[in-house]
């Protein structure tokens, strides 16, 4: 994956592309229905703003045995079908994102549910929110799948560890529009920006 030199804005910003891997996009086990149109438009939104943005991240669902997250018969709010197992095709980042310059990835959930990108780890160990305050980030831009579940876990999560947190909506998929409707308002009334 290509990596980044630098970047020549604020060194206060960071976007934070939430889990846009193959298994949630058109084709994948646990698709979103525009997870592909959404995962063209992030790498479109970097291509013409990423040097707003001092790093750019990515969050991977990354499961071995993620116990009951994973379900023969899943009920889709707690327990889902098989999805983003580690090393599959399925958990890599959609292909749109392949010439995307990214500093980090955070994953996650190798043995756990963990909706948040804040429950990641980089390649060395560091958590997100430890890997960003070293770097001088107290923004974030979060973007990415699903809205109405990772997307918001992990925006609650940076608003919780004190980071100013903005939603770009419209680099958002949802599983269900009227729960990610609901996710975008329990954003807003938890503190976070929506553009």
């Amino acid at each position: 994956m290509p990596t980044k030199l630098n970047h020549m804005s604020s060194p206060a910003t960071a976007l934070i592309i939430v889990d846009v891997q193959n298994d949630f996009c058109p084709g994948g086990s646990l698709a979103t229905e525009q997870g592909a149109e959404v995962a063209r438009l992030i790498a479109e939104h970097v291509a013409h703003h990423g040097e707003r943005y001092s790093h750019i991240v990515a969050t991977q669902d990354w499961h071995i045995d993620p116990g009951s997250h994973f379900s023969e018969d899943p009920d889709f709010v707690d327990s889902w079908p098989v999805h983003c197992v580690a090393g599959s095709p399925g958990a890599e980042l959609h292909e749109a994102l392949h010439n995307t310059l990214i500093d980090a990835l955070f994953r996650k959930g190798a043995y756990s549910a963990a909706y948040s990108g804040f429950e990641g780890a980089a390649e060395g160990g560091e958590g997100l929110a430890q890997w960003l305050r070293q770097r001088g980030v107290d923004k974030l831009d979060v973007v990415g799948i699903a809205t109405d579940h990772c997307v918001r876990a992990t925006v609650l999560d940076g608003l919780d560890e004190g980071f100013e947190v903005r939603v770009l909506t419209d680099l958002c998929a949802a599983v269900d529009k009227q729960r990610g409707d609901a996710a975008f308002a329990e954003m807003v009334g938890s503190g976070a920006q929506l553009s």
